[in-house]
């Protein structure tokens, strides 16, 4: 049966790197991607409205089973890996992270490396229901694209028993797609987050 993989990145900065990745995880049998759509497609959306975008992105994430981060500098501070990481953790994809700042770009250069786009996300307990959470100005807050509680059954990791917040990188592996020979082993690591989501 055929792995339909979503990859979540930031489009302007790492287009790039992205598809040279994406290109590696598609080259094997049964992969299918998803999530490289055209970024005048996401442009459009994004310029419709705030629910448009949402809409066309919890449609990309439709028949899923893993959602892999592609990590560049600045992957962390966007809105919408954000959202595409609290749909997947509220659909019960498995999630890896995958830095690709030492995938060289269309002009040959690499970048800095960035923080971890799972470790600025989290799920936290309070009033007895499950919620996610977003580091935010030098803080954890109530992540606002989604408010509303998680079904603990939904999870497959552990519910927090807590209000400490809880990264949601606690519960996923990261690799670095250079240091980690990424071309050879993605598949590997996709297979490894997919069995701890047991999809």
């Amino acid at each position: 049966m055929a792995r339909k993989t979503f990859f979540s990145f930031h489009y302007s900065s790492d287009i790039w790197r992205a598809w040279n990745v994406r290109n590696s995880w598609v080259a094997k049998p049964d992969h299918v991607d998803v999530g490289f759509f055209d970024n005048s497609v996401f442009e459009a959306s994004k310029r419709e409205n705030d629910d448009t975008l949402k809409a066309f992105l919890r449609k990309g994430l439709e028949n899923t089973s893993v959602t892999c981060v592609l990590t560049g500098t600045d992957t962390w501070r966007r809105r919408w890996v954000r959202y595409e990481i609290a749909r997947s953790v509220i659909k019960g994809n498995g999630l890896l992270t995958v830095h690709i700042h030492g995938v060289k770009d269309r002009g040959g250069y690499t970048s800095a490396k960035g923080y971890d786009p799972l470790a600025q996300m989290g799920v936290y307990r309070s009033g007895g229901s499950v919620y996610l959470a977003e580091w935010k100005g030098g803080k954890w807050v109530t992540y606002s694209d989604y408010t509303r509680a998680i079904p603990e059954s939904d999870l497959w990791f552990a519910a927090p028993k807590t209000d400490s917040v809880v990264q949601i990188s606690k519960h996923c592996m990261a690799y670095d797609y250079v240091q980690q020979r990424g071309h050879q082993n993605i598949g590997g690591w996709i297979e490894t987050a997919a069995g701890l989501a047991g999809r």
